[in-house]
């Protein structure tokens, strides 16, 4: 893994596309990401495309990011505008090099002092767990959501899709923690790949919410992007085609109304649980 030290000259980006559902702004403590899954739309984005390394193989650490966010959230207020942050969109804020560096935890730190209105923080790893201190003072301040990225339930297909993300159980754990700690939870299931029929069983009690997400409706360019990453060819690979319907998304969502009341479920492309 190379990795850089960088000053970044702004920290939170405007919020566009697929985050245009609520959230004003993405913040992203990192660029790249040591977790390489192989369905990650970013791969086809302009930050990797223009690279001479592998996705998965570098990383930018922005080591002013706490300083650019305290700079940057106090000229929004001068504004009175309102500031719904998603953390993170291109990235993980979760690195493992998150443990050395704690960049994302100074950065919380910095919101616990001047807090957004809103908070999503999106991983997929269970370091999260760290920082519920932190979390817990900032949810008395303003709204938190903690979204656990959590695919599928069977670690066999993770290792198909995403063989250096996290293990499904540690997530699992991780989200635990989050909800004992009553910090409101959600399981993303971005993207929906093959599970079993015990999957929502798994997140009941752990998850306050469940978002679904698919390859198709979420890559930002209608499954462009995940086409040209061979997702369709790897799904059929491994005899997963009927994974990969224009309607999985509303199956899903079905299959999960069993399990949870609709309110605490959302489709990408609908409103995020900003209320």
């Amino acid at each position: 893994m190379e990795t850089k030290n960088i000053l970044a000259k702004k920290i939170l980006t405007e919020a566009k596309g697929y985050l245009d559902v609520g959230f004003t702004h993405s913040l992203n403590p990192y660029s790249g990401c040591a977790f390489s899954c192989l369905y990650c739309y970013v791969r086809e984005m302009p930050i990797q495309r223009f690279k001479d390394i592998p996705w998965g193989e570098w990383l930018d650490i922005k080591t002013n990011a706490a300083e650019n966010y305290q700079n940057e959230i106090l000229k929004l207020r001068k504004k009175d505008q309102p500031v719904n942050i998603f953390m993170s969109s291109a990235t993980d804020p979760y690195q493992p090099i998150e443990r050395k560096t704690k960049v994302t935890r100074e950065i919380i730190e910095a919101m616990v002092e001047n807090p957004p209105d809103f908070l999503q923080i999106q991983t997929r790893s269970p370091l999260i767990t760290r920082d519920i201190d932190l979390i817990t003072q900032l949810k008395e301040k303003c709204k938190v959501l903690v979204s656990m990225t959590i695919e599928t339930d069977r670690e066999d297909i993770k290792r198909i899709f995403s063989p250096f993300a996290p293990g499904i159980k540690l997530r699992l754990k991780a989200l635990q923690a989050v909800h004992d700690a009553e910090i409101t939870t959600q399981a993303s299931i971005s993207p929906v790949l093959p599970f079993t029929p015990d999957f929502p069983k798994q997140l009941d009690g752990r998850a306050d919410h469940i978002w679904i997400d698919t390859l198709r409706i979420g890559d930002g360019l209608m499954g462009k992007r995940s086409e040209k990453l061979g997702m369709p060819s790897l799904f059929k690979k491994h005899g997963l085609a009927a994974w990969y319907q224009p309607d999985i998304h509303e199956r899903v969502e079905k299959f999960f109304t069993k399990y949870f009341p609709r309110d605490r479920i959302r489709v990408s492309k609908q409103e995020a649980f900003l209320k």
